[in-house]
């Protein structure tokens, strides 16, 4: 009886976000510079929603969904590879789905260059008008950041092929899965603002 009444320890959680530190602090920076590009962009179409309306459609919705497919499944081959190897230990599979998300992030950089060559080809430029200068400078900096993310996720790639992470030694894949799941977050707020919003 006297067991049954003592108090328990709470159950023990982690303080500390999965992954180093360091990376979350970087993730944070990312995030508040979009955070920024978005609020300029807002503030801007408020002041001239007509010019944003018409522009927006000649914007290619059906390529910005595909990107958005590519992005969500390229998450979700680097979920399951964290998955394979922190709860199976099995570089393998890691392996294979980091290559899935590598290859879904090549698709995403495909049609995006594709886009790019319609709207420059059609004389299309940053001195065109307001939307046509937020529409270029805030995909070219996603754009960047899905090549920065596709770096790592072959390091990723090469490092579990290796063997170099398990069980109890996810740290590294972790973090960089971490900032892969941010690219995909921004591109998530990025497409509905830009390519549908109205």
């Amino acid at each position: 009886m006297e067991n049954v009444l003592q108090p328990t320890a709470p159950p023990t959680r982690q303080d500390a976000p999965p992954g180093d530190l360091a990376i979350w602090f970087f993730i944070l920076a990312e995030l508040l510079a979009f955070a920024v590009f978005f609020a300029a962009y807002a503030f801007a179409r408020a002041h001239d929603v007509a010019l944003f309306n018409e522009m927006q459609l000649q914007v290619d919705r059906n390529a910005g969904a595909l990107n958005t497919v590519f992005l969500i499944t390229a998450s979700w081959c680097v979920a399951r590879a964290v998955n394979a190897v922190e709860q199976r230990g099995d570089s393998v599979r890691g392996a294979r789905w980091l290559a899935g998300g590598m290859a879904c992030a090549s698709g995403f950089l495909v049609v995006k260059i594709f886009e790019y060559a319609a709207k420059f080809g059609a004389g299309i430029s940053l001195s065109t008008n307001t939307f046509w200068m937020f529409y270029l400078s805030l995909t070219f900096f996603h754009f960047m950041h899905v090549i920065l993310g596709m770096v790592i996720l072959a390091v990723l790639w090469h490092q579990t092929r290796r063997g170099a992470y398990g069980p109890d030694n996810t740290n590294g894949l972790v973090s960089g899965a971490a900032y892969w799941h941010m690219v995909d977050l921004v591109w998530i707020v990025l497409f509905p603002l830009v390519y549908v919003m109205r």
